[in-house]
């Protein structure tokens, strides 16, 4: 096989995985999460409230799994053709999605502490200020998605098409 055909079949799971799961994802997320206000009003103990957020960890590992196939496709395509640049560009990457998770997470797990019906404070308020922490996400996501998509698209164009669209004829059977 081929590195270009590897490289193209690295594109055929990293682009769709871009979209659905990177852009459409976290709006389907929330509206879940928004329409889902059923158990709060059940949780009545502090006993109850642990159980539902360690039960939500399960979930978080997935998710946070499925997230990571756009990262994964760009340390594939640096083995498939190593170029220093960008391989500094992809450790940026998985710096950035490695904090992005970590926030995510402590946001999901603490939402999931306050989400009480009554208003009854059995947890610390430190919780509560989970509820900036989308903010924060934000601000390191958006460099993280230009980052992933300008290094998917460097990637996934072909390297024998110059600039005038003229393909020159190179062998490549590495």
């Amino acid at each position: 096989m081929t590195r270009l055909t590897a490289r193209a079949l690295v594109a055929v799971v990293f682009w769709p995985s871009l979209f659905f799961f990177w852009f459409l994802g976290p709006f389907v997320l929330f509206l879940l999460s928004t329409t889902s206000s059923e158990v709060c009003a059940r949780l009545e103990t502090r006993a109850e409230f642990l159980a539902a957020a360690n039960g939500a960890l399960p979930m978080l590992v997935v998710q946070t799994l499925i997230y990571a196939i756009p990262i994964v496709c760009l340390v594939l395509w640096n083995r498939l053709s190593p170029e220093p640049a960008r391989a500094r560009h992809i450790a940026t990457c998985i710096k950035l999605f490695a904090v992005a998770t970590v926030i995510g997470a402590v946001w999901d797990y603490g939402s999931s502490l306050i989400c009480d019906g009554y208003g009854q404070p059995f947890f610390s308020p430190a919780w509560r200020m989970t509820s900036y922490l989308p903010i924060v996400g934000l601000l390191i996501n958006i460099p993280l998605y230009v980052l992933t998509f300008s290094l998917g698209r460097s990637y996934s164009t072909r390297d024998d098409i110059t600039e005038d669209g003229v393909v020159h004829s190179k062998q490549d059977n590495s």
